[in-house]
């Protein structure tokens, strides 16, 4: 019997009775005893919603009854039998049927029944149901909802009669009221009598002529104001409000969702989440859920009230206040700060909670709620994330359509201006948290782990693999091969560069990551990069040709240990300038800072750095620019806006220079001004540096002394302010040297030690400390080491003036670097004299005791270096990285080419400065930059030959692999100013974008030809055989990363004509149903291509990789279509001041630096050109019509 239900025993016995004459459903069942494992059969009777159970038929008192009014009865699985008894006893219960009922009331157990037909247990189950009463209960739960409501509907209608009543009293009062006033009218017309019959006496006429008059003066007035009401309703002031109201109704109308949104979050997931972590087998604790949905529901009550606010302003229409509700919001917008800076970490969270099955399947649950709409957790955890951009745009269009004078203007700006600055607020944390976890994540994939990583300051740059050529031995290298596939596989690295080490990794097989015992870990301070080794080192002569000029050094001089070289070989030319761009930017970096240290050493206690924070001039908001809190890699604050001229100025201060910047400027710059007048700038910087540096600039260098400054500024008569310009001074310089024992200057290194040359190709005298994403192009290394002579240190003073020699200071003299330095100890050198030397190249003290004349030669030589490596590092980094430029644009080019040889005349060039001068010449000179890479008309070309395959000679392989050939290829072409201002949207896209559109056609063609071939087979077999192989000619695509091919393949296999054919789809195996599910999943566009941009973050073997996925790889071109397109739709490229959106141009240029990335690194696939002219044949393509005809002629709709 159930416990805690009190019954009469009389009644219970002739229920019994009821149940056994007249019970719904009768019949033996087998009960499990309270004891594992036991079952007895009972005789179950059941009338009406009790259940009786018998010991058997013909019993007459029941051994026990349950009350089903409740409960829940399912199936279950067969409990697992012992190996012990027979077989076919054990095969007859397996095949019994087993059900469980569920009762409502606490402490109750479940009771477990079988029986011998499934027909019989599924008639038992339907009966109990019934029994429950579930369905009464709901309607029963239906009517009570009714009543209530119905309830509400009574008092509300009191509540009205009751105002009516109040309304009809003050009526009454007023209706006496109007009474005594109509006795007093009466009153006062008795009076007025005699004067109306003296009226009543005048002509008629008069009468007709006043009664017109009246009339006129009635019409003009009405139709004066019709007037006026007209010219206002047409008015821009009315068109105004009109657009403000429309705003405010939108903004109340997203308010409302935003806010129906969080109730679901709320309601819907965290809720029920939190109780499930509260049962006895919780899928996920509490702490997960308060990490994952952070203080979300805090966030719903806040904009609850503020939604309340909102409909209660509209009730007052048309008189529409808002301001006071943001000043009431505004200071609890806070709570966003913790919910955006923890948002990643929270979709993390929920990522490892889903690789419990038990959660997993909870949450789809919740998800397949119809309030949910299709949409996942994730989606509703990011609608938060928009909300403050949101407010910022409202508010921004809200102050476009309200006039100046309007009494919420000040209001509506300044909570603007609130929100801007927490935004900025929250965009500096989310960056900062970003880049910390990268870190952290490269550092948990390293086994031995590495400390480095742990400091804040270290900032990511790139990653890829690498090959490392065999040890370097007695400056000779090991006979290899490139090709060699033992040097390829054993010889393979995974490489991190960060703006201060370089981390050299081998990857085990189970995919983890170990440093180098011996050179895994290089400090970029202690770092030379090398590019070209010296003409006298044989061995080296042969590597260049042996690794096709794709191998680079990095001479590592550790200061405890002794020297040792690391040669890396790049898969690509464009792969190795990328990388010695970046690594030579971030040792520039560091070196210059050091350079400046020394510099400033005498003139000032700060550092660099400090000084750089400590001038308010260069982060300070002004008229023409203006800065957000976001630091850049120089650690300095963003630019926000800023003028043409302000950019300019920046591109080419010589006081720092970010990488970030400068690519953001060279990618983006055609938006807001042209190639031209950037030229025009660099040019003026090397001729005019002290007319065309600005004065904030020019101060850095010349802070001893303000009259120091304006001598050098006001005198124009010093040799050194204006370039002489001659054939180039012949160079004795010794070549000899082997480029491992040249070294430069380093922070470690002091100024009297024995030092080497500073190779100024790779120099800028930029004092920024780090880079965020250099990319300058990489410096030739030279062997020439600048000394200071004993004799020279023994003369004269004032022999040794920089300004005796038009080129280079007599001081600085070429040494061998064989011979041994002279002892430098008791020189004392000035920060001038010491810049100049290490710019200069030159490594040792300069002579004691400059006087005045010689400090202001030196400050003039230090500025028209730096000038010129300024000039020459912009020129290397635009030739390098954005060589479209030039291809493009003939007389730019040829404008650089002859700023170049320009700067090749100038007899004051320094040995280095040539170098780097020529090698960018050289650069720039070849006729096909590009050559290694494929095009798609020279492929065309190429497959010109007699007989195509046919589809079912091909294997899956051959195909997956020349598809992704092609769409490489494709990809590869499209240049990136293509993607500026959404050409590819615009009536004429076919002539501003044809690459995109080119890709666009291809995509849809290679598409069309997959259903094409798998409709041109009649029979279902072998269709069913062309869709197993097409799915596996897409996950093939997906394993050499080309999702492109993926989507192309998928996109055919949905097509209506192919989708609707059920009887081809039921031939599919089940194996490749799933895979084409999971490749579905892969590329679906659902959440912004969500599932594409997680997969696209993991390497192909190793779903730990960090960062973007290791290319060669060949993304869906529309997913960067999408977001530039809402970068663009979302922002201007101007503010109403004329400044440019600077803000933009950084995020645009990420975007394009993604897509460059791709498309750098090609595919080392060997073309096929059978199976290239069977994909690129468009006679196999069927148009859309035709191949919906076929379909319905293979499968005939079924009749209705």
């Amino acid at each position: 019997m159930q416990k805690s239900v009190r019954y009469n025993e009389g009644h219970a016995l002739y229920l019994a009775f009821l149940a056994r004459k007249e019970g719904t459903k009768r019949g033996f069942l087998s009960k499990k005893a309270a004891e594992a494992s036991r079952w007895h059969e009972k005789w179950f009777a059941l009338y009406q919603n009790v259940l009786f159970y018998f010991e058997g038929e013909q019993s007459g008192r029941p051994a026990g009854m349950y009350l089903l009014e409740g409960c829940s009865c399912e199936r279950t699985p067969a409990p697992p039998r012992t190996s012990a008894g027979p077989a076919g006893a054990r095969d007859a219960l397996d095949k019994q049927y087993y059900f469980t009922v569920l009762f409502g009331h606490e402490g109750q157990k479940p009771l477990e029944l079988r029986c011998e037909e499934e027909q019989a247990g599924k008639e038992w189950m339907e009966a109990i149901h019934q029994a429950s009463y579930a369905d009464i209960l709901i309607e029963r739960e239906v009517l009570m909802q009714k009543y209530i409501h119905l309830v509400q509907i009574v008092e509300t209608e009191k509540i009205a009669a009751n105002q009516l009543r109040h309304q009809l009293e003050d009526q009454d009062t007023e209706i006496e009221r109007l009474k005594s006033e109509i006795v007093a009218l009466n009153k006062t017309k008795e009076r007025m009598r005699p004067y109306h019959s003296h009226q009543e006496d005048e002509d008629p006429d008069i009468k007709k002529i006043k009664k017109v008059q009246s009339f006129m003066r009635g019409w003009l007035c009405r139709r004066k104001w019709k007037t006026i009401v007209q010219d206002y309703i047409c008015s821009p002031h009315a068109e105004s409000m009109r657009k403000r109201n429309q705003i405010v109704f939108t903004m109340v109308e997203a308010e409302t969702e935003y806010v129906h949104q969080l109730y679901i979050l709320v309601n819907g997931f965290l809720r029920p989440l939190r109780m499930a972590a509260s049962s006895k087998k919780p899928p996920i604790s509490h702490d997960d859920v308060s990490s994952i949905f952070l203080n979300s529901e805090t966030i719903m009550f806040l904009h609850e009230i503020f939604h309340q606010g909102l409909k209660a302003r509209l009730a007052n229409w048309p008189t529409l206040v808002l301001a006071d509700l943001f000043d009431i919001l505004l200071p609890m917008l806070n709570i966003y700060q913790e919910f955006v800076r923890n948002h990643q970490y929270s979709l993390q969270v929920l990522a490892n909670c889903k690789q419990n099955r038990d959660f997993d399947k909870l949450l789809k649950q919740y998800e397949a709620n119809p309030a949910c709409e299709g949409r996942m957790l994730e989606t509703f955890l990011t609608y938060p994330m928009f909300q403050i951009p949101r407010y910022i745009i409202t508010l921004h269009e809200l102050l476009a359509h309200t006039p100046h004078e309007h009494v919420e203007r000040k209001s509506l700006e300044f909570a603007k201006s609130k929100l801007e600055e927490l935004s900025r607020v929250m965009h500096d944390e989310v960056s900062d948290t970003e880049n910390i976890r990268k870190n952290l994540a490269i550092e948990r994939m390293i086994v031995e782990g590495c400390d480095i990583l742990l400091d804040t300051s270290q900032t990511f740059i790139r990653q890829g693999s690498l090959i490392q050529v065999p040890s370097v031995e007695r400056g000779k290298l090991s006979k290899v091969r490139l090709g060699s596939l033992s040097l390829k596989k054993e010889g393979e690295r995974q490489c991190f560069l960060f703006t201060k080490h370089f981390l050299i990794c081998t990857r085990s097989s189970g995919g983890k990551l170990h440093l180098l015992k011996t050179g895994g870990v290089l400090s970029l301070i202690q770092c030379t990069l090398i590019e070209e080794p010296d003409a006298s080192d044989d061995d080296s002569k042969g590597s260049g040709h042996m690794f096709g000029h794709l191998d680079f050094k990095i001479v590592v001089e550790p200061p405890d240990a002794a020297p040792f070289t690391v040669v890396l070989l790049a898969p690509s030319r464009q792969e190795k300038a990328a990388w010695m761009s970046d690594i030579s930017q971030c040792v520039d970096n560091i070196r210059c800072n050091g350079l400046m240290t020394i510099v400033f050493e005498e003139n000032s206690k700060v550092t660099v750095p400090h000084m750089i924070k400590s001038d308010a001039r260069l982060h300070k908001d002004d008229t023409d620019i203006c800065f957000s809190k976001t630091l850049n890699s120089c650690k300095v604050p963003q630019i926000r806006y800023a003028s043409v001229e302000r950019l300019l100025e920046r591109l080419t201060d010589l006081r720092f220079l970010s990488i970030d910047f400068l690519n953001t400027f060279l990618h983006t710059y055609r938006i807001f001004t042209t190639a031209t007048v950037v030229l025009a700038k660099l040019s003026d910087i090397y001729k005019r540096p002290f007319t065309s540096i600005p004065v904030r600039s020019l101060e850095l260098f010349f802070a001893t002394s303000p009259n120091n400054r304006g001598e050098h500024m006001v005198d124009g008569k010093s040799p050194r302010l204006c370039r002489k310009f001659s054939s180039p001074p012949p160079l004795a310089v010794s070549r000899t040297s082997s480029p491992v024992r040249a070294r430069k200057l380093s922070l470690t290194s002091s100024l009297n030690a024995r030092i080497g040359a500073l190779d100024l190709t790779t120099s800028s005298c930029s004092s920024s400390p780090t880079t965020h994403s250099p990319t300058a192009s990489p410096p030739p290394h030279t062997a020439a080491v600048l000394e200071s002579s004993p004799a020279d240190r023994a003369g004269d003073p004032t022999e040794l003036s920089p300004c005796r020699s038009p080129s280079t200071p007599r001081h600085l003299r070429y040494r061998q670097p064989g011979g041994q330095a002279a002892d430098s100890s008791h020189c004392s050198v000035s920060p001038a004299s010491a810049f100049a030397i290490a710019t200069a190249a030159a490594g040792h003290g300069s002579p004691p005791g400059f006087n005045n004349t010689e400090r202001t030669c030196d400050k003039e030589f230090i500025i028209r270096r730096t000038a010129t490596n300024r000039v020459l590092n912009v020129l290397r980094h635009w030739v390098s990285k954005h060589a479209q430029d030039f291809e493009l644009n003939n007389e730019l080019k040829m404008n650089v080419l002859n700023l170049l040889e320009e700067v090749l005349r100038d007899p004051d060039l320094l040995p280095q400065e040539r170098k780097a001068t020529a090698n960018i010449l050289r650069a720039l000179s070849q006729d096909d930059q590009d050559d290694i890479h494929l095009k798609l008309e020279d492929i065309i070309q190429m497959t010109d030959c007699p007989k195509a395959e046919c589809f079912e000679t091909l294997s899956a392989m051959e195909l997956a692999e020349q598809i992704t050939l092609l769409d490489h290829v494709v990809f590869r072409s499209i240049p990136y100013e293509e993607f500026l201002g959404q050409g590819w949207m615009k009536l004429d896209k076919n002539e501003r974008t044809p690459y995109i559109m080119k890709t666009s056609q291809h995509f849809n063609e290679m598409s069309n030809l997959v259903a094409s071939q798998i409709m041109n087979y009649a029979d279902i077999s072998s269709r069913a055989n062309a869709i197993e192989k097409w799915v596996a000619v897409a996950d093939i695509c997906r394993c050499l990363h080309n999702y492109n091919g993926v989507l192309e393949i998928t996109a055919a296999l949905n097509r209506s004509a192919i989708y609707r054919l059920k009887k081809t789809w039921a031939k599919v195996s089940k194996q490749t149903k799933a895979l084409m599910d999971k490749l579905q999943k892969t590329v679906s566009s659902e959440g912004r291509f969500k599932n594409l941009r997680e997969t696209l973050k993991k390497n192909k073997k190793h779903s730990s990789w960090p960062c973007s996925c290791n290319p060669p790889a060949v993304p869906y071109l529309g997913m960067y279509l999408t977001d530039l397109a809402f970068i663009e739709e979302g922002t201007p490229n101007f503010t109403e001041e004329g400044l440019v959106n600077f803000s933009k141009m950084r995020m645009i240029s990420h975007i394009i630096r993604e897509i460059r990335q791709f498309q750098q690194t090609a595919y080392r696939i060997d073309q096929q050109p059978k199976v290239i002219q069977y994909l690129l044949d468009k006679a196999l393509i069927i148009d859309e019509d035709t191949l919906y005809e076929l379909s319905l002629k293979i499968e005939p709709r079924l009749p209705a």
